[in-house]
């Protein structure tokens, strides 16, 4: 299809007013969301159009494109920060796992979905390919449904399947799939795997967030045996993790045998292992963030990251020098998870600088991500503090002795005046 039968077939279904949704980071359907933007003052017909935004790896979405789109979402990760600098994103400050909810009840609208999808099976059945998270919600609610179709697209296992009809247009793919390559850890996100890597028993189960650290924290964890996995986001490190056959998923309590995850965010390596894998499959935010199956999930060791944590355990992951920049997003659904799982880690880490700056500090200067009453583990290079069942005073010594050695008088000072103004002391 030429790019101008697209743009026609687009202003068809669109109305003014409609509300986007497609799937995030390497999800992201390029043909389609590149048409949307690039022709994007035809297609809002004389209106405006609003697109739900996620974590973000293309330079799709920029700040200009608010003369037509209001841009709105959970996150301002990657490339949309700029969205976020620029004062044209509106946060919703919810946690992840209430997205699907929202959608279901309509107190976020989804009219038009925009997928990428695998070719079809010998049944003629589409896959989600690279994410189901929230889609599925979003799928059920909208109006129209438009896919654009990629050969490099794995056909993946999930609880979702589409058929031809259930496309209101469908299109072949114009560019590959994106993907999410990391650099190589550092010496801090070695340090810091290493602490987890021995915290972690064999026959865990696995949930870990996004970014170079946590896929450090998954290469330290080639020692271990049985391993398996249901969390959010996946990586290549759950690929090599898998081919090592460290990876098992066989002592799981909940889907054994099997690993789940909600996005596929990698590379080719990663597409490829889960290409019509038996041993994996995707679900939606419904089924991977859900409290009860969280619970129920066999030692769970939930592997998160943050911007910073105060004295006292409270945890910002939004928000840096003024600016929004991460998410309230799922770590607060997998914390609470992993400390109801039982022999479960929930577990947070983080260096403990950045640009010379104390990551552990007396007060945030953002939000409160996560409140101190669900602090776990607090992980730095420089050890690891255990919060869990701690009053105010041992969980300020502990996080003092986990920051940076050059930080740690001043944060000493700090806490000393904080604990007086709790009646409390150092032991």
């Amino acid at each position: 299809m030429s790019t101008d039968s697209l743009v026609q077939g687009l202003q068809a279904l669109l109305r003014p007013g409609d509300t986007l949704w497609w799937g995030q980071a390497t999800a992201e359907p390029l043909t389609l969301t590149r048409a949307l933007v690039d022709n994007r003052h035809a297609l809002a017909q004389g209106g405006r159009l609003r697109v739900f935004v996620g974590i973000g790896v293309s330079d799709t979405l920029r700040p200009e494109q608010a003369d037509v789109i209001d841009f709105f979402g959970y996150s301002a990760g990657g490339p949309h920060r700029k969205l976020a600098q620029a004062g044209v994103l509106d946060i919703v400050p919810c946690h992840y796992s209430h997205l699907p909810g929202l959608i279901e009840e309509g107190l976020l609208p989804a009219d038009v979905v925009l997928l990428q999808v695998s070719p079809p099976d010998a049944q003629g059945r589409y896959s989600l390919g690279l994410v189901h998270e929230y889609l599925p919600a979003a799928l059920r609610k909208a109006r129209v449904v438009i896919a654009e179709v990629n050969p490099e697209i794995p056909w993946t296992h999930g609880s979702v399947y589409l058929s031809a009809d259930d496309f209101a247009l469908l299109v072949d793919a114009q560019h590959p799939p994106l993907s999410l390559e990391r650099s190589a850890p550092g010496p801090v996100e070695l340090a810091i795997a290493g602490h987890i890597a021995a915290l972690v028993e064999d026959g865990a189960t696995l949930q870990v967030g996004i970014g170079n650290l946590p896929e450090a924290v998954l290469s330290a964890l080639h020692g271990h045996r049985d391993l398996g996995l249901h969390s959010g986001a996946v990586g290549d490190g759950i690929a090599a993790l898998a081919e090592a056959g460290v990876l098992t998923n066989a002592r799981k309590s909940l889907d054994a045998g099997v690993g789940i995850g909600g996005i596929l965010m990698g590379s080719e390596r990663l597409r490829k292992w889960a290409h019509g894998n038996p041993g994996f499959a995707l679900r939606e935010t419904a089924y991977t963030h859900d409290a009860q199956v969280l619970a129920c999930s066999h030692k769970l060791a939930a592997i998160n990251s943050a911007i910073e944590v105060d004295l006292t355990g409270q945890i910002n992951a939004e928000v840096v020098g003024g600016v929004y920049v991460g998410a309230v997003g799922g770590a607060l659904d997998f914390l609470r998870g992993a400390a109801r799982s039982r022999g479960g880690l929930p577990i947070v880490a983080l260096p403990a600088t950045a640009k010379g700056a104390t990551r552990i500090v007396a007060q945030l200067s953002g939000p409160v991500s996560t409140p101190r009453s669900d602090a776990g583990l607090i992980v730095t290079e420089y050890g690891v503090a255990d919060l869990r069942g701690q009053p105010l005073s041992r969980r300020v010594r502990r996080l003092i002795d986990i920051a940076a050695p050059e930080h740690r008088a001043e944060l000493e000072r700090q806490g000393h005046a904080l604990l007086r103004q709790c009646g409390a002391s150092f032991h």
